[in-house]
């Protein structure tokens, strides 16, 4: 499910430049203690990796950015998107943030005004989607001398097909507890394709965004709509939704 939520604050605010984490934090204070406390320290494991199972767009709405302060003011209203296949997760979304008058954002207290809910169903093996976060797909190298460092790809790049299916077969997997269906996901990009540079508590996270056409396995497109196509959903990255 992918829900959309207005919030507001009293006057216009600032956030770093840089607030995926904030947003990310807002997440947790706003879900029942239990399941945050669950998808915060462990989540669902496969290979030894933690899924957290959701994933969540950039801030919409009126903006200003000091580009030498580093901050973005918005305001005083802003449209956050959330995704997630976990019902329990979405249901306890709209219930704490339609509720509560005292939600934490950075320094900030929004309250929530609305929200809208899409239930998007892949019925086919094609679909065309844009991005609302940049998708991340990388992988971790060895120099010769043993250090390690990334490397970032985007559509088109000759791993980038095989990185992306290797992410949604271990969520489908993680979530369903079963052998994930058979069968690869293409992406082919249908716009100019933007590079986006995101720093996430220290660590610089490159993604792209545009728009695509992925083509594969329903199962595979639909947990790309609901739990975020790429690596670090749960960090901002890969929340996609279908033109």
């Amino acid at each position: 499910m992918q829900l959309s939520f207005k919030l507001e604050a009293s006057e216009p605010f600032s956030l770093p430049l840089q607030y995926n984490h904030l947003v990310q934090g807002f997440i947790y204070e706003a879900i029942d203690p239990e399941l945050s406390t669950f998808l915060h320290g462990e989540g669902y494991i496969v290979d030894g990796r933690p899924f957290r199972m959701f994933v969540f767009s950039r801030l919409l709405g009126n903006f200003r950015i000091d580009s030498a302060a580093q901050i973005i003011t918005f305001g005083p209203q802003v449209t956050l998107w959330i995704a997630s296949p976990l019902e329990n997760f979405c249901l306890s979304m709209i219930r704490n943030i339609v509720r509560r008058r005292d939600l934490h954002l950075g320094n900030h207290i929004l309250r929530g005004l609305t929200f809208s809910s899409l239930t998007p169903k892949v019925s086919s093996g094609s679909i065309v989607v844009f991005t609302r976060s940049p998708i991340t797909v990388y992988s971790t190298l060895l120099r010769p001398d043993g250090r390690k460092y990334t490397v970032y790809f985007q559509p088109g790049d000759p791993d980038y097909d095989r990185l992306i299916t290797e992410n949604l077969l271990r969520k489908y997997s993680a979530l369903n507890h079963r052998a994930p269906p058979e069968g690869q996901v293409s992406v082919r990009a249908l716009s100019r394709i933007k590079r986006n540079i995101v720093i996430y508590k220290g660590f610089i996270i490159k993604g792209y965004s545009g728009k695509l056409r992925l083509e594969g396995p329903p199962e595979l497109l639909q947990m790309a709509l609901d739990a975020g196509l790429g690596a670090k959903s749960s960090q901002g990255f890969g929340f996609v939704q279908m033109r």
